[in-house]
């Protein structure tokens, strides 16, 4: 009994660590710093501050905003900041929050945490993406705007081998609420791998509503069938802006190989074809289940990410066409303005959305044991799960984030978040020596890939190596 009670103490060990142990700024992926201002906005409760910073601003690594000494009134700034997402080529452009839920599947999360979620972007007018599990009764009844993401798997989209089907897509893609396409490369969390769905959680409903069968662990291909080389992509892009009446069509990927990304660039200048917007993911982001080695050792942190595909753009004229979108571990007002200082349009978060919806970072995603009834398919557990007041909850944490990122961008003296720049935004890189992320990331001049005598020096390499694999 006293050895098998070792797994018991075991099972209890992350609980007891993160409500006894814990302290303030030591829990992960989220601390308890970060989990309770989500907590308190998406409640309306207090989420100031007492008695200064816990933070040590002598620590290699602290960051933070240059404020002016000239501030605006953020009450008379723009209280809900939108970006217009939608190139030449797209009829349906579409006026986006900045802020929005990041990709989280039907399957992953529970058909209430889906219906609060949806709900909630419905109350606070942003997007929920519905993550590559396709579109579920529970992502429409609230009538929330959505991003439709379309995975490997092409699930909701897919012929009965599993090929991309251009009449399924169609007939989703045209939905009222469905507001943009997004095309899923690879993800933060687990870039080269495909999404896993236990059995457990495969339940019929979900089953049929994917075109597979029930109660079998689902793992989509780590690579598109549809499309494989650049040129493809851009070409499968333009048919989905065709079939879905012109709506703006995207893709999301996690930075791995920089001369793969020129490559694509250079797809887009041959063919003439652009994406609307580009989602970049950082190897920080979340999933609901992943190898750990990929997690942890995969994938290209979100603002080396970020800096380099925003500078891509410039350099080959593209970025003034193309909105960029950050996400990964995205959680209050400083993150999105450190994002934008970088060059991101707008914002997704999955894990904060959760944290709203009343997650406490059990850890237990990948087990359908999730205590709170987000990422679980079972019903005793699901049910526990208020819809109404989850709902209510996403909408407050989105609308008092958002909220906050206005006054930040009054008290730096600018009038819009698209004044952001890399130079407000310092780092502490060691004791005596402080740098702005303009040097950090020096900003590259508008077209200066397109001429080899005037390609930087940051980027020369990588183009040798393109050119050497052409």
């Amino acid at each position: 009994m006293l050895g098998r009670g070792r797994y018991i103490l075991e099972s209890m060990g992350p609980k007891v660590n993160q409500y006894f142990i814990e302290s303030d700024s030591e829990g992960r992926p989220f601390h308890r710093k970060f989990r309770s201002i989500i907590y308190q906005r998406a409640k309306k409760e207090l989420d100031t501050q007492a008695f200064g910073t816990p933070q040590d601003v002598y620590k290699t690594g602290y960051e933070w905003m240059e404020h002016s000494i000239y501030p605006l009134d953020g009450e008379k700034l723009d209280q809900s900041p939108r970006v217009m997402i939608g190139g030449r080529d797209c009829k349906q452009p579409y006026s986006a929050s900045i802020l929005n839920i990041s990709a989280m599947s039907y399957g992953s999360l529970s058909k209430s945490a889906i219906l609060a979620l949806n709900g909630g972007a419905k109350i606070g007018g942003f997007a929920q993406n519905t993550g590559e599990g396709g579109i579920s009764e529970y992502h429409l009844r609230p009538g929330g705007d959505l991003i439709w993401q379309i995975g490997t798997g092409y699930f909701g989209c897919r012929d009965r081998e599993g090929n991309f089907s251009p009449e399924n897509f169609a007939e989703n893609a045209c939905g009222k609420t469905v507001k943009m396409i997004d095309i899923k490369i690879s993800q933060g969390a687990k870039p080269g791998h495909g999404g896993i769905l236990p059995a457990e959680k495969n339940t019929p409903e979900i089953a049929e509503m994917r075109q597979i069968e029930p109660y079998k662990r689902v793992n989509s291909p780590p690579f598109h069938t549809a499309f494989t080389n650049p040129v493809e992509l851009m070409e499968f892009i333009q048919k989905l802006r065709e079939l879905s009446g012109g709506k703006p069509v995207g893709f999301k990927l996690c930075v791995g190989k920089k001369s793969e990304f020129i490559a694509l660039c250079k797809a887009m200048l041959s063919t003439g074809i652009k994406p609307d917007y580009i989602t970049v993911d950082g190897g920080e982001g979340g999933t609901g289940a992943a190898p750990m080695e990929f997690t942890d050792a995969v994938g290209m942190p979100l603002r080396d990410g970020l800096a380099f595909v925003v500078d891509t753009l410039r350099g080959f004229d593209l970025k003034r066409e193309i909105k960029v979108i950050a996400s990964g571990k995205i959680v209050f007002g400083f993150h999105m303005f450190r994002a934008m200082a970088l060059g991101a349009d707008t914002c997704n978060c999955a894990r904060a959305m959760m944290l709203a919806l009343g997650c406490i970072q059990a850890l237990e995603c990948n087990k359908n044991t999730c205590p709170t009834g987000i990422t679980t398919q079972k019903p005793e557990l699901v049910k526990g799960l208020n819809v109404k007041n989850k709902t209510n909850r996403v909408a407050s944490y989105h609308g008092g984030t958002v909220k906050t990122l206005v006054e930040m961008v009054a008290a730096a003296g600018l009038d819009s978040v698209e004044k952001i720049e890399r130079r407000h935004v310092n780092r502490r890189v060691d004791l005596n020596r402080i740098v702005r992320y303009d040097q950090i990331f020096p900003p590259v001049e508008i077209g200066c890939l397109l001429k080899p005598d005037s390609i930087p020096d940051s980027f020369k390499l990588i183009m040798e190596e393109l050119e050497a694999r052409e």
